[in-house]
């Protein structure tokens, strides 16, 4: 990991606490690193990805350090330093260095002083007993696989073959992927620009680039200019998933297409459609006027146009115009199992209520936005989750209950996929990817 040195250790620390006590209350980690300084954002976010990657393994060290917890700033400070510090190839700075600073930023803060002693107290045991306490703790489910029991046993009944190597990958940071735009350059012309700026990357899927290392957008040739979006690999799929077939069948027509993405925020998959298919008329929705905005600056940057609407697609009576779509992209509000290599946050606050009661939301949307599709139109259906009740047992019931939804070859749940893992291999050569779930259904006359 990145060292950053543009401000003292403890002051990082102190800050990515406060992160991780924002997300113990349940605000998402994005959200809590917006609040911090802009000059400590860089080195305050890599400690607060880490520390979140090993919370389980540093929460059941504390209980084995102190049966009681102490006030919340002072435990978010001792978990961060544990799961900082637990292992020494893992380690951000030398475990010695993260103990003393710790301490120090305990010291530091006004509302902490006084747990300073305790805070060091039980780092310096686990200094003098960490072997001990690792064997202690490695009984503990949530410590071994650092996500949540309830998750843990979802995904061994969901994915009974491919569970650790689930949970594996969401240990690893996930790489930057590209999508290159094809109406600029074609993927080898977009590589040897990369190449001419000293960026080592290579091509995956159709239309991906792969780097292998992250750099600031800024660094990339033409992305002011909409040559290039960051995407996953896996969500690169849905616009060509939507398209193919519905294009075949309009070309013969001469007819452009009509189409909606229903939760479009924040507009990547929108612009995807509209790079593959100019000519397409598109509507873009989501809930939430200010992530329209979000929608809006990114096709700007791209140059292309969709009707933007903030409204509730399931509430079809507030937007709707009464004509119906050649094809629909619903990338459903879902629990985010799937992208923890990214939001390492997500497995903490998520609950295990929260997955019916997402799925009840998914299903809500495809029963509005099915009689919106024409006959021989098309709906994709996607989430980047790896629960199959929000994928493969959520369009099983609905294909049940309507009989003129026939399932298209699709390619179902994508589980995540590391560097080193068998799921690369598997997924038809789109690289490292984040877990997803797609099915593309066509409307049948009955």
């Amino acid at each position: 990991m990145t060292q950053h040195l543009q401000a003292p250790l403890w002051q990082l620390l102190q800050s990515a606490s406060q992160v991780a006590q924002a997300v113990q209350n349940g605000r998402s980690m994005t959200a809590a690193l917006e609040a911090v300084p802009k000059d400590l954002r860089p080195g305050v976010q890599a400690l607060s990805f880490q520390s979140m990657r090993w919370w389980g393994r540093a929460v059941a060290l504390r209980k084995c350090l102190a049966r009681k917890a102490p006030p919340a700033q002072a435990d978010a400070l001792l978990c961060t330093a544990l799961a900082l510090s637990w292992q020494d190839e893992l380690a951000p700075y030398p475990v010695h260095t993260l103990v003393n600073q710790a301490v120090e930023a305990a010291r530091r803060h006004k509302d902490m002083r006084a747990q300073a002693p305790f805070i060091n107290a039980c780092l310096r045991r686990f200094l003098r007993e960490r072997e001990a306490l690792l064997l202690q703790t490695h009984a503990d489910l949530t410590a071994q696989w650092n996500h949540p029991v309830w998750w843990v046993k979802r995904l061994q009944s969901d994915h009974p073959e491919q569970w650790q190597e689930i949970l594996k990958a969401a240990q690893s940071a996930a790489p930057m992927t590209l999508r290159v735009n094809t109406q600029h350059h074609s993927v080898a012309v977009y590589l040897r620009a990369l190449d001419a700026h000293g960026i080592e990357a290579r091509a995956v899927g159709e239309a991906g680039v792969q780097l292998s290392k992250a750099v600031p957008v800024q660094s990339l040739p033409g992305f002011f200019e909409g040559h290039v979006s960051v995407q996953d690999a896996a969500a690169q799929l849905a616009a060509p998933l939507l398209l193919k077939g519905l294009l075949k069948g309009l070309q013969k027509a001469n007819q452009s297409l009509r189409l909606l993405d229903a939760c479009a925020a924040p507009g990547g998959k929108t612009g995807h459609l509209l790079e593959c298919e100019p000519q397409a008329t598109v509507f873009a929705l989501d809930v939430d006027p200010v992530r329209c905005e979000r929608i809006q600056q990114n096709l700007d940057r791209l140059k292309v146009h969709a009707q933007i609407l903030a409204a509730d697609a399931a509430s079809i009576t507030d937007w709707w115009d009464g004509q119906s779509f050649d094809g629909i992209l619903l990338d459903a509000p879902c629990t985010a199992s799937g992208i923890g290599r990214r939001h390492p946050d997500v497995r903490w606050l998520r609950r295990e209520s929260d997955v019916a009661q997402l799925a009840a939301i998914q299903a809500k949307l495809l029963k509005a936005l099915w009689p919106l599709v024409k006959p021989g139109g098309r709906l994709l259906y996607c989430t980047c989750s790896v629960f199959k009740a929000e994928g493969e047992t959520q369009i099983q019931t609905f294909v049940q209950h309507n009989t003129d939804a026939l399932i298209l070859p699709s390619p179902g749940h994508l589980t995540p996929s590391s560097a080193t893992s068998e799921a690369s291999l598997r997924d038809n050569g789109i690289g490292e990817h984040d877990g997803f779930y797609y099915a593309l259904l066509e409307k049948h006359s009955i």
